[in-house]
């Protein structure tokens, strides 16, 4: 798969809720390859920007998967941890307000806040359970990612249109994003 294959609001997959997966076959690992592999070329084609996880709705696949980059700080780091079944389990901390993109949202970013830790419990890629503690960026990157799990879009999060949708410029640096062409844009999201 490459970037082309991760579809975009206003699809309306992205508004529907993934189907738990029962047992981890071949065709689960395909997805998640599939997965790693637009994500990976998602990023290439970005200069300022690092796909750092990807819902498998993203790619069209009704699936409770999530994969996340285990080194999101480094680029050239093209491994991924699976999540199948991924659900958090507990919240911990304050809610921080922060910036989120998505690579369903191009080019839009906003100010969400989220919870600074999470415990999450999935399944592996030979289906086994595990948990995980997350703090700061890799909470939030949990919480968007179940999120998408459950239909739900980052800019659903968001209350204040006005002051919160934003957008990446050429040099790397986030600007307001004009509100009329927020509200424009919206409609079509909805």
């Amino acid at each position: 798969m490459t970037k082309d294959d991760i579809i975009a609001l206003p699809n309306p997959h992205l508004r529907q809720k993934s189907q738990k997966v029962g047992l981890v076959t071949d065709e689960i690992k395909q997805v998640i390859a599939d997965m790693e592999a637009a994500t990976i070329n998602w990023d290439e084609s970005r200069e300022h920007e690092v796909g750092v996880a990807l819902a498998a709705v993203q790619v069209d696949r009704l699936y409770k998967i999530v994969v996340v980059r285990n080194n999101y700080d480094d680029k050239s780091d093209h491994t991924f941890t699976a999540f199948i079944n991924p659900e958090v389990v507990k919240t911990e901390g304050k809610l921080v307000e922060d910036y989120e993109g998505c690579l369903s949202v191009p080019n839009v970013y906003g100010k969400i806040a989220r919870y600074d830790k999470v415990k999450v419990k999935a399944l592996n890629a030979q289906g086994k359970e595990f948990r995980v503690t997350a703090e700061g960026f890799l909470a939030r990157i949990f919480q968007h990612e179940i999120d998408h799990c459950n239909g739900i879009v980052f800019i659903d999060h968001i209350k204040d249109d006005a002051e919160a949708f934003y957008e990446l410029k050429s040099d790397g640096k986030l600007a307001k994003l004009d509100y009329t062409s927020v509200i424009t844009n919206q409609e079509l999201w909805d």
